[in-house]
């Protein structure tokens, strides 16, 4: 019976793969937090030979009419961004991705109301949100796979909960230990084109607005103190702050793990960062050794 091991909500911004000297130049003169945090995160976890795969939720792949998950036996190619072509130019990947995991989880859909199809297309597109995580995590780590889920920009909460419960139970019909990624961002909204330059650093008081970093940061409170109930419960209210799709890419991650009743205590890695007005971290949830779903331990005292 194959299991979810560990699980992140990780930011992927074009900055962590631009040359070192642009970087520090963008910065102020100090390297960004999410770099060292990634290279500590590759080295806490994902130099560990206990895990088969890793799943992405892929925050900048939206399909429409099912949710649709990589099932190629292996990915390899150049990637060119059509956002940032500049930063993220022929970048080479190649990893082996898991057919038997990406048709299991489509099996489970039915059961969950919802629709899944694996796609094995070699010209398929491959999206940043992946590949530069993958070129922290996964890449010089052999025998790896990787397998990429989108979001669908026509479901809601609850479409994005079924989907994750069906990720469950094809991570447990298989004999596989997996590693998920929700990845993307928190607030996210972008400064106008003629004001972005003056808001590059990290530094979080460049966050759009004082309000959305308020939020971001309540959030990541939560998440350390492994109070999913809280984010899902107020999913609403974070959405005023235009979370990176909706949110999306962590409900998925949230039904996989047990949704309000997850207790699973986040780390974190690295500090909460800008980039050009979105709120960034780095989230790690170890798989709690009574389940993801354990009873919290309430403090009498409190």
């Amino acid at each position: 019976m194959g299991e979810i091991v560990g699980a992140g909500l990780l930011a992927h911004v074009p900055t962590i793969v631009l040359p070192e000297p642009t970087r520090l130049e963008l910065n102020e003169g100090k390297e960004i937090t999410l770099v060292t945090g990634l290279r500590e995160l590759r080295r806490d976890v994902f130099e560990r030979d206990d895990y088969d795969t890793v799943v992405v939720l892929d925050s900048h792949w939206a399909t429409t009419v099912e949710f649709v998950v990589t099932a190629q036996a292996r990915r390899a190619g150049l990637y060119t961004s059509e956002e940032l072509p500049r930063g993220m130019c022929r970048m080479p990947y190649d990893f082996p991705g898991d057919p038997e995991l990406a048709r299991n989880v489509a099996s489970f859909a039915g059961r969950h109301g919802t629709w899944i199809t694996p796609i094995d297309d070699e010209y398929l597109p491959i999206y940043y949100a992946t590949t530069n995580l993958w070129k922290y995590l996964g890449e010089g780590l052999p025998g790896k796979r990787w397998v990429s889920i989108g979001v669908c920009q026509t479901g809601d909460m609850e479409d994005h909960l079924r989907l994750g419960r069906a990720l469950a139970d094809g991570v447990a019909a298989t004999d596989r230990r997996v590693l998920v990624i929700a990845s993307g961002a928190l607030s996210h909204t972008f400064w106008p084109l003629r004001e972005l330059r003056d808001h590059e650093s990290s530094d979080p008081r460049h966050v759009f607005t004082p309000e959305a970093r308020a939020a971001d940061l309540r959030r990541i409170e939560w998440f350390r103190q492994g109070r999913h109930d809280e984010v899902l419960r107020t999913m609403p209210e974070f959405r005023t702050h235009k979370p990176e799709a909706r949110f999306h890419h962590y409900v998925m991650l949230a039904g996989a793990l047990g949704e309000e009743r997850c207790t699973a205590p986040a780390r974190q890695y690295g500090e909460y960062e800008n980039s050009v007005g979105t709120g960034q971290a780095l989230l790690w949830f170890d798989r709690p050794s009574g389940g993801w779903t354990a009873p919290r331990q309430e403090n009498a005292h409190a």
